[in-house]
């Protein structure tokens, strides 16, 4: 295992809030501000002994392109902290989380604060090429006669703005939507619609019963700058009255034979996560609490068009790094991106063809045991504020961890392009 752990201090996060809802209105780095005060004031950490500050973020605002910076920033950390924005598509929370604990490895860092931020209310409408010309050439115009001419070229379809979330769900390699690619994996393995509908409501009713859980780690969005309530709670999660028309939702993607519905899929949701993650020698240095330490991780890739497949490539290799046996692991988080992706993962790490066949291995992974897997729910009923869920699953594993008394965990998510990310963490630091 790596020779330099990084070691989690504690971390916080915002309510998760589906798109369009209580924090439509909060803009990306307005969301890492209020995670990373509430870091600091909780952690009682000297701002000025921090390294760096490491976001991701998928969508980044164009007015804050470096939008860790700007989170520094108005947290109030001096000029003289770097920071950097990272993107890894649904796994830049880990990212962050990663590259901390490379730079520690690297001697450029001892003190960082990582997490991910993410509106995916305020993704940008974006115009087609055509549009785009007739706006330079319009604007290049100075006088009144340039302009008019200039804005005859306009045609009606010029003033139909698309939507950029819709683009960058759509894979530029396969040419496949991140729903399609789910139901590839429908096909592939064969999961019906009411396994993926069964998911889903399992992952609701774990969140349910978890709320006290995870109001722990939440902490409130107050009125202003865009809330005009107080926002405490992750709003996605349903009840057992509201769930009663799942099955009855209709498919997304593939209309007429898919499964993949609204119900069953991640939510679109806008939240922030800030982790304080600090060396060995710092935490003793300032006699710090430690939530956890990242052991060991690896990224992998795979096939575009089985994107979600890439969480067993990666806990395979975490697996084989760390010596550590899947039935030896205590928790384990996948992100549901889609109940059948993950299903799909399931059934993939516990079959012995598809390890031979696409690991190079004899034997299977291991069998993902449901009463250790996603036990507080995910992504379905928590959501998937793309930049910031790897954070996230960081952060609620380490401390079901502690309240568990529990040891080790492996977290992991899909990544959309054909890639998978999986972490393996350790609540003693020893």
């Amino acid at each position: 295992m790596r020779t330099h752990p990084l070691v989690i201090v504690d971390g916080v996060r915002t309510p998760f809030c589906k798109m369009g809802t209580d924090l439509a209105g909060v803009d990306a780095e307005e969301l890492g501000r209020i995670a990373v005060n509430a870091l600091l004031s909780e952690t009682g950490i000297d701002p000025g002994i921090v390294d760096e500050v490491i976001f991701g973020c998928v969508g980044q605002p164009p007015h804050a392109p470096n939008l860790a910076r700007v989170i520094a920033l108005n947290a109030g950390l001096p000029n003289s902290v770097r920071a950097v924005t990272v993107q890894r598509n649904c796994a830049s929370g880990f990212e962050a989380l990663t590259q901390a604990a490379e730079k520690l490895a690297a001697g450029s860092g001892e003190v960082f604060i990582v997490g991910g931020a993410e509106s995916m209310s305020r993704a940008p409408f974006l115009f087609s090429d055509r549009a785009r010309k007739n706006w330079t050439q319009l604007f290049k115009q100075r006088s009144l006669g340039g302009r008019l001419s200039a804005m005859r070229r306009f045609r009606g379809n010029d003033f139909v703005p698309r939507p950029a979330l819709k683009l960058a769900l759509q894979d530029p390699i396969c040419g496949l939507a991140m729903g399609d690619t789910a139901e590839v994996l429908a096909r592939d393995f064969k999961i019906t619609r009411d396994q993926q509908d069964h998911f889903a409501l399992q992952s609701h009713a774990r969140a349910l019963a978890a709320q006290e859980k995870l109001a722990e780690e939440i902490r409130p969005v107050f009125p202003g700058l865009g809330v005009k309530d107080l926002v405490e709670r992750d709003n996605g999660v349903r009840t057992p009255d509201q769930l009663k028309k799942i099955g009855r939702l209709r498919p997304v993607f593939d209309t007429r034979t898919g499964s993949v519905t609204a119900g069953n899929a991640s939510q679109i949701t806008d939240g922030a996560v800030a982790l304080l993650v600090v060396s060995e020698a710092v935490a003793e240095k300032y006699d710090l609490p430690v939530l956890g330490t990242l052991r060991e991780w690896h990224y992998s890739g795979c096939e575009p068009e089985r994107m979600g497949l890439g969480p067993v490539y990666a806990i395979h290799e975490v697996l084989r790094k760390t010596g550590i046996a899947l039935s030896d692991i205590d928790l384990v988080e996948v992100n549901e991106a889609f109940a059948v992706q993950l299903l799909a993962v399931a059934q993939a790490l516990e079959s012995q063809a598809f390890a031979r066949n696409h690991l190079g291995q004899d034997r299977a992974v291991g069998s993902l045991d449901t009463d250790r897997l996603n036990v507080n729910g995910g992504a379905i009923a928590l959501g998937h504020p793309v930049g910031a869920t790897g954070a996230r699953l960081a952060l609620t594993t380490l401390k079901e961890l502690h309240r568990r008394g529990q040891n080790r965990a492996l977290v992991s998510a899909c990544i959309g392009g054909g890639q998978g990310a999986a972490l393996y963490l350790e609540r003693n630091p020893s």
